[in-house]
C-alpha cells in the first residue's frame, strides 16, 4: 500500500469532500477574479432611498390653489407604518423618529417581494 493511499484512508469523508470542493473552486475561479460571494465590489454603488409618509391625488386646479400653510390630506393615518423604497422598490416599512433635530426612519418590517 502506498503512502498516498494510507493518507487517504486516514482522512475522514468530510475532509476529502472539502479538499475536492477546494480543488473544484480553484478550477471555477481563476486567480485574480472575484468570488461569487465577494460583495465588496458593490459597496460603492449609490442607491436612492425614499420614505413615503402617504399619497394623495388631486386635480391640477386644486394643486394650483395650494398656498403657504395649506394642508394636503394623505391616505395614511397617524401612527400607521410608512413605506421605505430602495430604487423605487418597496423593501420595508417603518416609523418616523426624531434624532436630535432631524427626522429619521426606523425599519420595523422587511417586505419580501416576488422577483418576477
Amino acid at each position: 500500500m502506498s503512502d498516498e493511499t494510507q493518507e487517504n484512508k486516514d482522512l475522514s469523508y468530510n475532509q476529502i469532500q472539502e479538499a475536492e470542493g477546494a480543488r473544484e473552486a480553484e478550477r471555477e475561479w481563476p486567480i485574480g477574479e472575484p468570488m461569487a460571494n465577494d460583495v465588496s465590489a458593490i459597496y460603492d454603488i449609490p442607491v436612492q432611498i425614499s420614505a413615503v409618509l402617504g399619497r394623495s391625488t388631486m386635480q391640477v386646479s386644486q394643486l394650483l390653489k395650494l398656498g403657504r400653510g395649506a394642508v394636503v390630506e394623505l391616505d395614511r393615518k397617524v401612527g400607521e407604518a410608512i413605506d421605505i423604497y430602495v430604487n423605487n422598490r418597496l423593501v420595508a416599512r417603518g416609523e418616523v423618529v426624531v434624532v436630535e433635530d432631524k427626522l429619521g426612519v426606523t425599519m420595523t418590517e422587511i417586505v419580501k417581494s416576488d422577483r418576477s
